[in-house]
């Protein structure tokens, strides 16, 4: 797990460094989006910390391994339940990607993608640092992991709807102006594919 970590320090501060050009926290945080550049490499940087991170901390709480997976041969390996998670959230944010890209293309508004996913990064950069923090309370402190879990229920649910909130409200007019299609988004693209996710890794 502390290597997993490490490697995500690492590509924060190599996206920090070299794709930001050495930038700070502060100056990434608040840049406007036409002030920034290389915002595919920071999304993709950051998506890969949020998935790594995530599967480190609901591997623990996966009951079993589905047999097909475990049967796979990835390498001569065989996926563990975080194996089984990295392979299942990285699938889960691919395809939920791609069928938000071809969302904004269909509503028409479909150079708003790109200032979609540039203000999403900055959501999911603060969010992977919290992740980090319960990874390493999780496996280095002496907590009740029972209790934990309903905690995690909590947090993980309170993030959803703030970031419904913070999509909607936001200044970047991120979503498409007419409310239907807000409504699409939100039920189509965020609560239906976390529903199938849950399903997939809990049942």
């Amino acid at each position: 797990m502390i290597f997993i970590l490490l490697g995500c320090i690492f590509l924060y501060l190599f996206m920090m460094n070299v794709i930001e050009r050495e930038a700070n926290l502060r100056d990434f945080l608040v840049q406007k989006y036409f002030d920034a550049s290389n915002n595919l490499p920071s999304w993709v940087i950051t998506s890969c910390v949020i998935a790594l991170t995530l599967s480190v901390l609901i591997s623990q709480y996966i009951p079993t391994v589905p047999k097909y997976i475990a049967n796979l041969q990835i390498l001569g390996y065989q996926p563990n339940k975080f194996g089984f998670c990295f392979i299942s959230v990285v699938l889960f944010y691919m395809i939920k990607s791609g069928l938000g890209f071809l969302f904004f293309q269909s509503t028409g508004d479909g150079k708003k993608w790109t200032v979609f996913y540039f203000t999403a990064t900055k959501f999911y950069f603060i969010l992977s640092f919290l992740l980090i923090i319960l990874c390493v309370t999780h496996y280095y402190f002496p907590i009740d992991r029972n209790k934990m879990f309903l905690y995690y229920f909590y947090f993980f649910s309170f993030v959803f709807i703030f970031k419904l909130f913070f999509y909607l409200f936001h200044k970047n007019n991120l979503l498409p102006e007419k409310w239907y299609y807000k409504f699409l988004y939100i039920c189509t693209l965020q609560i239906a594919p976390l529903l199938l996710l849950w399903k997939l890794l809990f049942f």
